[in-house]
């Protein structure tokens, strides 16, 4: 049994309350891949949360330039600036957007100045680069520029997270577009964790010559973050199962379609947490101070794993804000949370959506 197994074995639906845990046990005995972990005392303190900004369309991603927030919006296809006040204003439209399903403008990232995109566009799912002009309250966007195209997209597992890892290259989530089998096809970008360089090249360290795939055997992968040595960790959308939160190994094959949660099966590796979808539908990810940060969208949760005992969590704000979108740690240390209410899956209230700001203790 692998070290992923035996950690993972303490993994499942984990309920607890603001500043709480606690668990429940089946009384015919539990299920040791959906036992429940519980701690005295939560990993993190939160400080009163704030609303930032609101009245955002079906907001997908959020990031900083430098200390300003930028906005995805996946439906409009707006790139959106936030000022000092929550002020919202239209930064640039990416042109080309075809949104339909869980598709549209999704992902965003930043480096050099420059702002990238992950887009569903006709018939395809593509990342587009563009420079960035003028100065905080009156940021623009250059001529569009594509770093790599040719994703399969649909109307659903579309992906669409992307980072900058600390080794200064580009990561890029991408979905099965509904043909699971991709996702075992080495030869397809379907159901994998890309890596590329800035300029979307293929680099030469890449676990498969020639290729830009990094890890294999994912359904839908929507956050991608890394601890302070380096490490790399995603959360995935299971089937009906199972969503999970993996320990993204170069070259990894984390075996969707052939297993889903924690399998114990040779040639597969097993996530270090794996939930009912009921209970998360896990998105963006971030990671501070040794701890993990994961928004859920069906969960309406924020989910907490510390770093120290990766088959432990906490939960907070459940049924607070409704569906949680993306979650970023934000120059002042600060938390950032978007909601995703007006997606057409959630109930928005008034106001939605927003971006919830919670302080750090």
């Amino acid at each position: 049994m692998t070290r992923r197994q035996i950690r993972g074995l303490g993994a499942a639906v984990l309920v607890s309350a603001f500043l709480t845990a606690c668990g429940s046990e089946d009384p015919e005995g539990p299920d040791p891949r959906a036992s429940t972990t519980t701690r005295s005392a939560p990993a993190v303190a939160f400080g009163e949360p704030e609303t930032v900004a609101d009245g955002l369309d079906a907001p997908w991603s959020i990031a900083f330039h430098g200390r300003t927030p930028l906005v995805s919006e996946r439906d409009s296809a707006r790139i959106l600036e936030v000022d000092g006040s929550g002020i919202t204003r239209e930064m640039g439209v990416v042109d080309g957007v075809s949104p339909r399903g869980e598709g549209g403008l999704l992902g965003i990232a930043l480096h050099e100045n420059r702002l990238y995109v992950y887009l569903t566009a006709n018939g395809e799912n593509r990342i587009e680069r563009f420079d960035i002009t003028g100065d905080p309250g009156a940021l623009g966007l250059g001529p569009a520029e594509t770093i790599l195209d040719g994703l399969a997209s649909a109307n659903y597992h579309n992906g669409g997270r992307i980072a900058f890892g600390p080794d200064g290259m580009l990561y890029a989530t991408v979905g099965d577009a509904g043909s699971r089998d991709r996702a075992q096809d080495l030869d397809s970008m379907s159901g994998k964790i890309l890596r590329m360089t800035p300029d979307g090249a293929v680099p030469q360290d890449n676990p498969f010559a020639g290729s830009r795939v990094y890890s294999y055997g994912h359904r839908n992968s929507q956050g991608i973050a890394w601890a302070e040595d380096g490490t790399m960790y995603a959360s995935e959308f299971g089937q009906d199962t199972w969503d999970e939160l993996n320990e993204i190994e170069a070259g990894g094959n984390y075996g969707w379609p052939e297993v889903e949660g924690i399998a114990g099966e040779d040639g597969f590796i097993d996530p270090l947490q794996q939930w009912s979808p009921d209970d998360a539908s896990p998105s963006g990810i971030a990671i501070h101070d040794g701890t993990i940060y994961i928004a859920n969208l069906r969960g309406e949760r924020l989910r907490v794993v510390p770093l120290t005992d990766l088959a432990t969590a906490d939960e907070f704000f459940v049924d607070t804000y409704g569906r949680l979108r993306d979650v970023a740690l934000a120059p002042d240390g600060s938390l950032w949370i978007l909601t995703n209410n007006t997606d057409g899956r959630g109930d928005p209230n008034p106001g939605d959506d927003r971006i919830i700001r919670v302080p750090l203790r």
